[in-house]
């Protein structure tokens, strides 16, 4: 049995206009792929998608995209005891 799961891993927010700025928007989607790629992932499996909405608000969303099959748990893990 595996702990492994392929289900794509999302993390993602909405702001309202005047909750942010093209620099903490830079900084959040930063943030996002850094925790993303402490999960595992690495760049390749990784898209981010920022929707701008005519009201000046902003939704923003990191997804890692997993493949099917990624064999054993330490390959999955790093090697680190789960």
């Amino acid at each position: 049995m595996t702990l492994y799961q392929p289900e794509p891993v999302e993390i993602s927010t909405r702001m309202r206009p005047g909750e942010w700025t093209e620099e903490s928007l830079e900084s959040l989607v930063g943030t996002y792929h850094a925790r993303i790629m402490e999960m595992g992932a690495n760049m390749a499996e990784v898209s981010t998608d920022i929707e701008r909405n005519d009201d000046g608000s902003v939704k923003v969303a990191v997804v890692w995209n997993k493949p099917a099959n990624a064999g054993d748990e330490d390959a999955v893990t790093g090697g680190q005891a789960v």
